[in-house]
Order: structure tokens, then C-alpha cells, then sequence
């Protein structure tokens, strides 16, 4: 099955959402990601025991961030979703990417490139 999602979504395959850092997320958004969203297997059901719910507290940790330095929380966000949802995948994808490009370009972009 093809499956088609926006070409500026990056990838990046890590074994198990857990592994993912706030300090991946932070720094992706300081990086100049206009977004950034966490795909993790569902809810009860992560291969790591709780991987998931510790990344899912950790983007909650990252949204509270953002808001507090001004940045819209909406940037981040954690999906949950079984490997059998290629097609789901996909939809989230487009749906990232249609948020993203509602809020416009990251700040921390517009501030980097004019100094």
C-alpha cells in the first residue's frame, strides 16, 4: 500500500516514543521545525511497557513550554496510533501539516534568520 503524506514531513524512526527526549522537541522547534508531532503505538499497548505514556507526558511538558515563551502550544503533539494504521498515519500527517501551515511559520525561525 502507497501511502501519501506531505514531502516536508520529516521522519524519524526511534524504538519506542519514550526514547524521544524534550530536548528532541525543544530543539527541533529551535532548529526551525515549524511543528513537531510524537506517532506512538496506542494507549495500553506500547511493545515498552510504558513508552508512550512517558512520551506523551513529556509533549504535554513541551505544549506548557512553548505557551509559557509565547509560542502556540498547537505545534506540538503526541498521536497514538497501532503499526496497522498506515493509512491513519498518513491522515495525521496532512493534518499536521494543515495546522502548521493555519499557525505560519515558526517565530523562533523569523528570529534566527534576522540575526
Amino acid at each position: 500500500m502507497r501511502l501519501s503524506y506531505p514531502a516536508d514531513i520529516k521522519i524519524i524512526q526511534v524504538p519506542c516514543t519514550g526514547r524521544v527526549d524534550i530536548l528532541h522537541l525543544l530543539n527541533a522547534i529551535e532548529d526551525g521545525a515549524d511543528g513537531v508531532y510524537v506517532a506512538g503505538c496506542l494507549e495500553g499497548e506500547c511493545h515498552y511497557i510504558s513508552g508512550n505514556l512517558k512520551a506523551r507526558k513529556k509533549v504535554a511538558y513541551v505544549k506548557k513550554t512553548l505557551m509559557e515563551i509565547g509560542i502556540e502550544p498547537e505545534r506540538v503533539e503526541m498521536f497514538n496510533l497501532s503499526s496497522a494504521q498506515g493509512a491513519r498515519f498518513a491522515e495525521i500527517a496532512r493534518e499536521m501539516a494543515d495546522r502548521i501551515k493555519g499557525l505560519g511559520p515558526s517565530p523562533i525561525k523569523k528570529k534566527t534568520h534576522a540575526a
